[in-house]
């Protein structure tokens, strides 16, 4: 059965920096083809492409992460109902997010208030784990809330969610309507495994393509009242650790199950397209996520000691490929490291993508994989031809609308060969 699964490479220089560090403020490495390399993990790059979202889609189209889930909920509550605020709109919120996840929502110990204590507001109540929930989610949950709750009466909601088709509507209310972060990257909910989404994007450990050493900044700050005294010498020291590496970059969409799980996220319990005025196709929603992750994976950075190092870069070379059948990552290409160029030049971009442009035609071909037609190449400088052989050369707004309309089309006849088998 032919599938759609849309294959991210990048290469990128990055300069001095910190990206992600360990427990010991080192950064990360890896051992692969028996040297130490430079690494950044999945983690940390996931988090970035999600912040960058919020630059690229409407808030609406995204999720909150949180344990502080019954505050945000009880904002969202008090906006639909100013009568129901305050301790009273936690309460509630707690209530029936228990309710539609199983999941408690209490008070923390650190933070309740023990016997004595001044009558000063309790703390809101928190989630015992990190809860994913899209924005229209909660506010599905927030109008259970209001519907159930008579006014803000705990009670009420209480006996209101008893019932057996208000309850399923509460969990309904979270398994559906899915955000485009949660529909990407997925989602665990420990108490109602039933809930959980499975991610449709799978994200490498970004690695060097050579040896990688850790280096070591001492640094000093300065007292600036110290001339007014005659004292000399440092206000304090320090010491940060740093590297600077080529980073070979993976990520692969499985967009089948990316429009499995965005589904009722933008269509009516009967299919129908909710954003349909625009005459966008099934299909659509999905592409316009592929889209906006393909931006924002390429484009983004994680953050870990940015304001010391100011390592922003973008990728010189991004090579994507739309396959029919699985995920194939290029990392095999890089398992010797890589050395510096020749004739005493240095660097070790021009190498990697010499050494990937060999590497993937050969891989390729052996498995019988090939289709250059699905396949678009953005690079930059001189150091990076060797990659235009590979496939369609593109600047990247091209790249960014050639793969979206790809997408489109591999979604619509799915579709139609589904429709097909149907009849």
């Amino acid at each position: 059965m032919d599938r759609t699964i849309l294959d991210v490479h990048i290469l990128q220089n990055v300069p001095p920096s910190n990206l992600n560090r360990d427990d010991t403020g080192t950064p990360k490495t890896a051992l692969y083809g028996g040297v130490r390399r430079a690494r950044v993990s999945s983690q940390a790059w996931k988090r970035a492409t999600r912040k960058a979202f919020e630059e690229l889609l409407p808030a609406s189209e995204l999720g909150v992460r949180t344990k502080k889930v019954a505050e945000e909920l009880g904002g969202r509550i008090t906006a639909l109902d100013g009568s129901i605020e305050g301790a009273n709109a936690f309460a509630l919120a707690a209530e029936v997010i228990k309710a539609a996840t199983g999941s408690k929502v209490e008070v923390p110990k650190r933070k309740a208030k023990k016997e004595g204590e001044d009558t000063a507001e309790e703390a809101p109540p928190e989630s015992a784990y990190l809860m994913f929930l899209s924005r229209r989610q909660l506010d599905a949950l927030a109008a259970i809330v209001i519907k159930g709750s008579a006014g803000g009466d705990l009670k009420a909601l209480q006996d209101f969610l008893k019932e057996k088709n208000n309850k399923a509507a509460a969990k309904a209310a979270v398994d559906t309507r899915h955000s485009v972060d949660i529909a990407l990257f997925g989602r665990m909910v420990a108490d109602s495994a039933d809930l959980n989404v499975e991610a449709a994007t799978q994200v490498a450990h970004a690695i060097g393509v050579h040896r990688s050493e850790i280096e070591s900044d001492y640094y000093t700050a300065v007292d600036d009242r110290n001339k007014d005294d005659g004292e000399s010498g440092a206000g304090m020291i320090g010491a940060v650790d740093f590297n600077s590496a080529t980073l070979y970059r993976y990520a692969a969409v499985d967009v089948d199950e990316l429009d499995r799980n965005l589904g009722k996220g933008y269509r009516d319990s009967e299919g129908r397209n909710l954003q349909g005025q625009g005459g966008e196709g099934p299909s659509t929603p999905a592409a316009r996520a592929v889209k906006a992750f393909l931006e924002a994976f390429v484009q983004s950075m994680p953050t870990g000691k940015i304001n010391t190092f100011g390592n922003h870069t973008l990728p010189a070379a991004v090579v994507v490929k739309l396959r029919t059948r699985r995920p194939i990552s290029f990392v095999d290409a890089f398992e010797r490291p890589v050395t510096p160029g020749g004739s005493g030049e240095g660097g070790y971009l021009k190498a990697s993508c010499d050494r990937l442009a060999a590497y993937v035609p050969g891989l390729e071909e052996q498995y019988g994989v090939r289709d250059a037609d699905s396949t678009w190449v953005f690079r930059v400088g001189q150091d990076t031809a060797a990659l235009s052989e590979l496939g369609n050369g593109v600047t990247f707004p091209e790249l960014l609308d050639r793969v979206e309309r790809a997408v489109e089309r591999a979604l619509r006849a799915a579709e139609e060969r589904r429709s097909g088998a149907d009849a």
